[in-house]
């Protein structure tokens, strides 16, 4: 399979995150990606529920795709969130994904994009239940052969979606466990702004998970979940994040995440070159 941008560079480790093209099911992402010369896609558990699990291990099997991530476990902080948590690991065992991206959750009782209510206001609280629940998850994983990728993000979802906001905290809750069954994501739209990126990427060596990319869009829309845009078309410098990871030893699919309503309703089959080229222009790796 070839794996080539509209201008005809090589770009191998790219790899389409499914939610990028998300009018698209998995069964057209696999399509896509073998029709755009993409060897590797980032699957959403809610889409390969959709297309099923069974015939989505075929799809990407029959494609000869790698699966560079499942999303997503986690959301550890609220409730009982064990069980989802090994069935999401037995699926990316499954679908031999490289990681299975861990979106920890935010404040207990705080629901993403709803009005509060009973809430706790216990961040260092619910840090802890992370912790815990990783203590649990992490064995389960690792008899699985499934690595658990754990996901800090920008600051601004540490109450509705993950308390862990700095790849450093993210090192600290991996530090204990095999490197083999706790990763960290490094994804550019999360951490381009923290003054310790460049340290802590270094220090994350080998447990790099995932490299995600995509840009972060200045002004951000009314919904901050839309923020992520195309590469070059807002304020990150992405040559010396690509170069951090590589220098620290990472050497797999690096996966391009855009969530941004313009893309989304534009054809998938006109967003996939774009944001391939831009990748080959702005990311490398």
């Amino acid at each position: 399979m070839s794996a080539e941008t509209g201008g005809g560079r090589a770009v191998s480790r790219f790899a389409l995150n499914q939610w990028t093209t998300r009018r698209w099911s998995v069964a057209e992402a696999v399509d896509g990606c073998v029709r755009h010369g993409v060897e590797a896609i980032g699957l959403w558990r809610q889409d390969v529920a959709e297309q099923g699990l069974d015939e989505t291990v075929e799809l990407v099997r029959d494609a000869g795709l790698r699966v560079s991530s499942l999303c997503r476990g986690g959301f550890l902080t609220s409730g009982d969130a064990l069980d989802d948590n090994r069935r999401a690991i037995d699926e990316a065992a499954a679908l031999k994904a490289a990681c299975l991206v861990m979106v920890v959750g935010g404040l207990p009782g705080v629901v993403p994009g709803e009005p509060l209510g009973a809430i706790s206001r216990d961040l260092a609280g619910a840090r802890e239940r992370v912790a815990e629940a990783l203590a649990v998850l992490a064995p389960y994983a690792g008899e699985r052969g499934v690595r658990l990728a754990l996901e800090p993000l920008h600051p601004m979802y540490c109450a509705d979606r993950a308390v862990l906001s700095t790849l450093g905290q993210a090192l600290d809750l991996a530090d204990p466990y095999p490197v083999e069954q706790v990763g960290v994501v490094v994804d550019t739209f999360h951490v381009w702004w923290d003054p310790e990126v460049f340290r802590q990427i270094a220090r994350a060596g080998e447990r790099i998970a995932s490299y995600q990319v995509c840009d972060f869009l200045s002004p951000l829309p009314a919904d901050v979940l839309l923020g992520r845009g195309v590469m070059g078309d807002g304020v990150i410098d992405f040559a010396p994040l690509t170069t951090a990871v590589t220098e620290a030893g990472y050497t797999g699919d690096i996966e391009v995440e855009i969530f941004n309503a313009d893309v989304w309703a534009a054809d998938p089959d006109e967003v996939l070159p774009r944001i391939m080229t831009r990748f080959d222009e702005l990311v490398g790796g």
